[in-house]
């Protein structure tokens, strides 16, 4: 009788286990928990809404794992340059709000690295050839710890990247009542552009650092219901992050709205 209890708590226990199994497959590994060198930086979103930071700030994301597009410098980051590469029309038309885990397949700029096994490299120095390949990248979302999103350890702490280039960023706000007289106010490095449902509502061009309010929109009515926020930052040999909020008037954070990932 001992025998038959025991086997039946261990075949229950070894049908749990792999319920348990099936369940976190289904759900997708914790990326915080896959690298834990992003756990000082971001965790894994737990609710389904949050509000806005004590000072504002935007802190849940829909983060693009990093879009290769080598760049030397960032002096050539004029608006031109900015529209090229950023506005290519990715958050515009029929555009599908991404979920955590969905891949895109594009093809990106790729650069070998500069091989430093032999010390630094003779001169003059010719620079690797750039190539165009295929890359699966995937969204993930994130809450970040900090009120300014650390692009730079999110690319280096994925290994998806480090300089030389592109992210993508998109988050859901959802407004309970019209606000008027408001501005999307955004610190980046290196440049930018920012967008609400599509319409382009702040570009940042030149070598920036990420200072908080760097720039801000014209006035902009954010009316009732849920609105999508876009942006794409880019860099050449730098350290990648952002941050953004609503100011009113003058210049205090707006607060009132939730921030959502679906």
């Amino acid at each position: 009788m001992k025998l038959i209890f025991r086997t039946l708590i261990l075949a229950a226990t070894l049908a749990a286990a792999v319920s348990l199994s099936a369940d976190a497959k289904k759900k997708g590994e914790d990326l915080v928990e896959k690298y834990p060198a992003l756990a000082p930086y971001f965790s894994t979103p737990t609710t389904d809404a949050m509000q806005p930071d004590e000072q504002g700030f935007i802190r849940r994301w829909l983060l693009l794992e990093p879009i290769s597009k080598p760049n030397r410098g960032n002096t050539v980051f004029v608006d031109s340059y900015i529209r090229k590469h950023l506005d290519t029309g990715w958050n515009k038309g029929d555009f599908k709000l991404p979920k955590d885990g969905d891949k895109v397949t594009m093809e990106v700029e790729y650069q070998k690295p500069v091989d430093m096994s032999a010390g630094r490299p003779r001169m003059p120095f010719q620079e690797p050839e750039v190539e165009m390949v295929k890359a699966k990248l995937t969204w993930h979302a994130l809450d970040s710890k900090l009120f300014n999103v650390k692009l730079y350890r999110y690319a280096v702490g994925t290994e998806t990247g480090r300089y030389g280039i592109i992210c993508r960023a998109v988050t859901v706000i959802d407004v309970p009542e019209d606000i008027e007289n408001v501005r999307l106010a955004v610190g980046s490095n290196s440049a930018s552009m920012w967008w609400i449902d599509g319409e382009e509502v702040l570009i940042m061009s030149g070598d920036r650092r990420m200072v908080m309010d760097d720039a801000a929109s014209k006035r902009l009515t954010l009316k009732k219901g849920r609105h999508i926020l876009t942006g794409a930052v880019i860099n050449g040999p730098g350290m990648s992050d952002f941050c953004v909020r609503f100011i009113d008037e003058n210049g205090n954070p707006v607060m009132n709205y939730n921030i959502l990932n679906k």
